[in-house]
């Protein structure tokens, strides 16, 4: 298996979660859906370091990698930059409360269909983007 390889494997993955985000849009389970973005954004975002040749850290975000490499990738990712990071770094600040909240913060309760919306319109560009650069 290449870098390659499995860069490729993980837009698959981000693919079919991605109509995940559907049904649990139709739920309204808005928390779940944070969580499932955040993860197809850490999937392909790792996909493109994979495939330019970079092996990714284990951490979650790691957008400022991808703009420290930037000359490594398509223009049309240098010309989203910007709005990777962004995407990123919201998805990740989110992704453990989201998940299991705490004692002031149940997340059943604190996400909204707005947030939902954003969480899903992120994903798929950022989805829609690393297609760019991993056939």
């Amino acid at each position: 298996m290449t870098n390659v390889d499995l860069a490729k494997s993980y837009m698959i993955k981000a693919s079919k979660r991605l109509r995940i985000l559907s049904v649990l849009l139709d739920d309204q389970a808005y928390s779940d859906i944070i969580r499932e973005a955040q993860e197809i954004v850490e999937l392909v975002l790792k996909g493109m370091l994979r495939h330019a040749g970079i092996d990714p850290p284990k951490w979650h975000d790691v957008s400022d990698i991808i703009i420290a490499n930037k000359d490594l990738f398509p223009d049309e990712i240098k010309a989203n930059l910007n709005e990777i990071a962004s995407i990123s770094k919201w998805l990740r600040k989110e992704r453990e409360l989201s998940f299991i909240g705490d004692i002031d913060f149940i997340p059943t309760e604190e996400y909204t269909q707005e947030d939902a919306l954003k969480a899903i319109a992120g994903a798929k560009k950022l989805t829609e983007l690393a297609a760019k650069c991993i056939p």
